[in-house]
């Protein structure tokens, strides 16, 4: 690298014209239910096969959420946000590590989720630069695939979970880099 090379601003990934949601960087903000968004950080996931999906940790300066993003035959886009695993079911950390299998159906705040898929896989934060964390998933649905839950497995005892909603490309809007990008 030459002396002027420094001093060259870095090309951007994406086309500044038609930034898309997967395009989505540390710093970018966008807009989403009416309210503005700053992205955090970014993870990524390894599902095996050379299949990869990456989530955004989102903060609208009251909260943060996780919108998640997966390109297979189609666009996905979940709006996640963290819940206590026991909020979804006084004992249910129990049977995870019993059973190694959860319940085929889970109802939280009168949604009734159903057992999609259970997916294992691994895990790293790009931002942070960690390194690949082994761990196993399963995925829950309404009736109409809607309404989102996850339960995460991330050592023998430690299981996390997750509830949202899947949303369209459409409504997340005005995306703009960060300063610095």
């Amino acid at each position: 690298m030459g002396l002027f090379d420094f001093f060259k601003k870095k090309e951007p990934h994406y086309d500044s014209t038609n930034i898309r949601v997967q395009d989505l960087d540390v710093g970018f903000v966008f807009e989403y239910d009416l309210s503005t968004w700053v992205v955090e950080a970014i993870m990524e996931y390894d599902w095996g096969n050379n299949f990869f999906t990456r989530e955004f940790q989102i903060n609208n300066g009251e909260t943060t959420r996780f919108l998640g993003i997966e390109e297979d035959d189609e666009l996905e886009i979940t709006f996640m946000e963290k819940v206590k695993v026991r909020a979804l079911q006084d004992d249910l950390t129990d049977t995870l590590i019993a059973r190694q299998q959860p319940p085929k159906k889970l109802t939280y705040k009168g949604v009734s989720y159903f057992l999609e898929k259970e997916s294992p896989g691994y895990f790293h934060n790009i931002t942070k630069g960690t390194e690949w964390e082994e761990f196993r998933s399963w995925d829950f649905e309404d009736e109409e695939g809607k309404h989102l839950l996850c339960i995460e497995q991330w050592d023998e005892k430690e299981f996390e979970a997750s509830i949202g909603i899947s949303v369209k490309e459409f409504e997340i809007s005005n995306i703009l880099p960060g300063e610095d990008k």
